[in-house]
């Protein structure tokens, strides 16, 4: 069982379960981030036309996205951090997301999240 099972199955259950709404596409767009940060992190890399791909993909589909203001904030940074398409990139990444998220999605959303980057901290560091 991979390390990142258990934030995915805690942002995925969060979302079916939330509201329409800013808190819904939050945990969405954190769903999002985390999918990426997690390519990131794979062994053998993916390519860099990939990587930029994904990236593009995940910056058009966030800018659609409602989310509370500390929030989008945060992915805006992510986005910029993710760039550098590291796995310590990804978990960077994820680690400036958990208090925002905390602010603006809630407690068990924030400790996915910190989970993830603690995933991408150990693949990183593999």
């Amino acid at each position: 069982m991979s390390t990142w099972t258990g934030p995915a199955t805690t942002l995925a259950t969060l979302l079916a379960s939330a509201v329409r709404g800013p808190k819904r596409e939050g945990v969405y767009a954190i769903w999002l981030v985390a999918r990426v940060a997690h390519d990131l992190t794979l062994l053998p890399p993916i390519s860099e036309r990939a990587r930029r791909r994904r990236l593009d993909a995940l910056a058009h589909r966030l800018s659609s996205l409602t989310v509370a203001p500390p929030v989008r904030r945060a992915l805006a940074g992510a986005l910029a951090t993710l760039g550098d398409g590291t796995a310590e990139a990804a978990a960077v990444a994820l680690h400036h997301l958990v208090a925002p998220v905390r602010e603006g999605i809630g407690a068990e959303a924030a400790e996915a999240v910190a989970q993830a980057a603690r995933a991408a901290r150990a693949a990183a560091r593999a």
